[in-house]
């Protein structure tokens, strides 16, 4: 039923008003013959009479002032989404849905943000700080535009490009017995105890595979969800773990580096395929692939 009668809203709200089929078809701009067919399927198909007739002139009948009521709410809610999209896409004022890894909201993300905002001072963002895989799922659903994320995706239905990427390091609690190396291959962990995030982030694939690589399946105590909760689990002394550079130094942790395997993660920007850009989402996005190679500092 919505669909037969949403074409006929605007109509019906129109001859409400000036109460005039001819005067409403002008207004319009379409012609009487359309408009009084128009009227006439909407009343057949709601089942009521909407207008009173009264020659050339119409007036609401009770049923009619009630649909209005609706109709006119309706319809200034139409009205209201297509000013809030086209705000959206303004190239000057536009907003862009932007997801990025919990890890990069310390410095890295702040800091595209502000250097993007020097040429695109009005530009709006809509932040998401997530995991990669649900990041992916939002670029599906079309609740965000683009999202930095780790491992760099390869599916059918995304566009990713590399950016840049990361160093990992093997966080000690201080008083461990490996805190005083500089350098450390990770079989040398193999004994260890990991505290590590939980299955379905990139960074839990990454510690993972590396692990594999050294030739061992890291015992694991303790599962989070953030890279710096795990920084606090390894200063207490219940772990070691695989992480990206602090924003800022935590005491009671020392990070070596990994010197075998090559210890990264890959960071980059991905977004839907065939997904239609906004101008600001446009500008953003040639913004960050013109930042390849220098995305993060290390």
């Amino acid at each position: 039923m919505s669909k037969l009668l949403a074409p006929r809203l605007a109509y019906f709200a129109g001859v409400a008003r000036t109460e005039h089929v001819t005067r409403a078809a002008q207004e319009m701009n379409v012609p009487q013959s359309t408009l009084s067919r128009s009227m006439a399927r909407l009343e057949q198909d709601l089942g009521v009479d909407l207008f009173a007739r009264h020659g050339r002139t119409v007036s609401l009948t009770p049923a009619g002032r009630t649909f209005l009521a609706s109709v006119e709410r309706a319809l200034a809610e139409i009205e209201r989404a297509a000013e809030e999209v086209r705000a959206d896409a303004d190239p000057t004022t536009g907003k862009v849905a932007f997801g990025f890894l919990h890890t990069m909201g310390a410095e890295t993300v702040p800091g595209l943000l502000h250097a993007f905002r020097a040429d695109h001072p009005r530009v709006r963002f809509s932040l998401v700080q997530n995991y990669g895989e649900a990041m992916l799922e939002r670029l599906r659903a079309g609740e965000l535009d683009l999202c930095l994320t780790s491992p760099v995706p390869d599916a059918p239905d995304l566009v990713a490009r590399r950016l840049d990427e990361q160093k990992l390091r093997l966080v000690v609690p201080a008083d461990h017995s490996l805190a005083g190396r500089r350098r450390i291959r990770l079989a040398e962990a193999s004994d260890e105890t990991f505290v590590t995030l939980e299955p379905g982030y990139g960074l839990r694939r990454i510690t993972d595979d590396l692990c594999k690589e050294a030739g061992f399946k890291p015992r694991i105590a303790f599962e989070g969800e953030e890279a710096e909760t795990l920084r606090g689990l390894v200063a207490a002394g219940l772990g070691v773990a695989l992480l990206p550079p602090p924003a800022v130094p935590r005491p009671g942790v020392v990070e070596l580096t990994v010197t075998a395997p090559r210890a990264v993660r890959e960071i980059g920007v991905a977004w839907l395929e065939g997904h239609p850009d906004t101008p600001p989402v446009a500008a953003f996005k040639r913004f960050l692939l013109s930042r390849k190679g220098r995305l993060l500092a290390d």
